[in-house]
This record gives C-alpha cells, structure tokens and sequence, in this order.
C-alpha cells in the first residue's frame, strides 16, 4: 500500500482529449481502492487535496461530485467528505488484466497459457495496433480459469521488432521472460515494466463460440459468448490488442459509469 507522501508525489496525467476532473475522479479513487484512504475514514479537504495534487479547487470539487456519484465517498453535512464504508468493485471500466476483473468475484481464478508464437500481421492487428499488413506479431493464447473450470480465453497480440521497441524499449526488452508467466500478458508486462500503458479502449459483442475454442471451454460450437476487445496504448500509441472470449460460467461483469457532467 503506497503511503499518503508517495500517493501525492505522483503528478496528475490526462490520456489525449480527457478531461482534468477524470484524472483527478482516477487518482482519488485508486487511492481509495489501494486503502491511502481507508473506508470510512475523512477526506482532505478540497483545497488541500487541490494543493497536494497540483490542480485548482474547482477541478477537484467536480471530481469529487463524480466520486460521490459512484458511491465512492459520501458528503456529510456540516462536517466533510468521507469514503463509503462499502465501495462498489471495479469492473472493466479501469484498464487492468483480465484475470484480475474474475479474481473480484468468488472463487480462485488462474492462468495456463498454452501457446506463444510469433505470426504475419492480420487485418484484425494492422487495424488495431496500425502497423504494416506485411510486419509480424506476437501472439499468445491463454486459458483463464475458476476453481479449475474454463471461463474465458485470452489472445494477446503485440507488434514485434522495431514496432514494439519504438513504442517502448522496455516493453520488447520484457515480453520474452513475460511470455513465461502464469499471467496474462498485461499481468506480466505490468508487474515487469509498471503502468507504461495509458489509455484503453474495450469493445464488447455478443457471439457464439464456435468449435474450435468451444473444444477450449468445454461449450458446444453454438454457445453464446462474450467477445472482448482491448486495446492499450503507450504514450498515445496502441501497443497491446486482447481478445477475450467469455464464457456464460463467467456470470456479471460490471461495469461503472461516471458522469460526463
């Protein structure tokens, strides 16, 4: 758990076109999630939290009212602002590895990995990653499961060579040892190299599973699924594609929306 000092120390970043408020709603709240503000306990006052993170009362007054929105913190008359005793889970709303959004609800959630490889660009990972249709990819395919059942399937692309080591040398220095995780590869890459990857962006369709990774979570071909798709960026760049193929075992996904006001 990072300390108060440590918490402040980090400057406020806005991914392109987002709003300072969001950043300051994101900022409180994963230090309400890491427990720098315990639940229950009293918030610093707006111009102290304004000073701490180096943006004006106003910014921080409309992050707050987001906050308290969600039902991340509570307004007591007369005497302040306060976490709620009882925060709602993050769902896939915050950019963190899937195994991670399954591991919020009961039951042990792992990883087995099952293959990594390197292929030719498809129009799938040109689109998404924009590189050349003629560069190669790296690919890995994972099985998540809960309590030893399938649930969901995992299927990473990174660019490979100078397409991944431009975006970001650390990550082409890491992806090889990342590969050999029981993690998925934004778990691994993650816990390696730290939070390199700023904004994302998730699409969800519904589909069937069809039979070859029906065969993979134990569903017939006409199943009905969940299909996720995951793109993270690098300083402004796409630098990771997921697919996530979910299955029904799964149960609810949340996810939590905030005000645009």
């Amino acid at each position: 758990m990072p300390s108060p000092d440590d918490f402040f120390a980090r400057p406020i970043t806005t991914a392109v076109g987002q709003p300072l408020r969001v950043a300051v709603y994101s900022r409180i709240a994963e230090g309400i999630r890491d427990a720098v503000f315990p639940l229950g306990s009293a918030l610093p006052r707006e111009t102290e939290l304004g000073a701490a993170l180096g943006v004006s009362r106003t910014v921080v007054r409309e992050a707050l009212m987001l906050l308290e929105e969600d039902g991340l913190i509570v307004t007591r008359r007369g005497v302040g602002r306060f976490v709620a005793e009882d925060i709602p889970r993050v769902g896939l709303e915050e950019l963190r590895p899937f195994e991670q959004a399954l591991a919020d609800q009961d039951g042990t959630v792992t990883v087995r990995p099952i293959e990594f490889v390197m292929q030719s660009s498809t129009d799938f990972t040109s689109a998404h990653l924009g590189i050349d249709a003629e560069a190669n990819t790296w690919f890995r395919e994972s099985i998540l499961e809960r309590d030893g059942e399938p649930v969901a399937i995992v299927q990473e692309h990174l660019a490979a060579g100078r397409y991944l080591s431009d975006i970001s040398p650390a990550l082409s220095a890491s992806l090889q040892d990342a590969a050999t995780d029981q993690a998925t590869l934004l778990a691994a890459l993650t816990e390696r190299c730290g939070p390199l990857f700023g904004g994302g962006v998730c699409q969800i369709t519904a589909g069937v599973v069809g039979a070859t990774r029906g065969k993979l979570l134990d569903l017939d071909p006409g199943d009905p699924v969940l299909i996720l798709t995951q793109v993270a960026a690098v300083d402004g760049r796409p630098a990771y594609l997921a697919k996530c193929i979910v299955s029904g075992r799964v149960g609810q996904l949340s996810i939590v929306q905030a005000s645009s006001l």
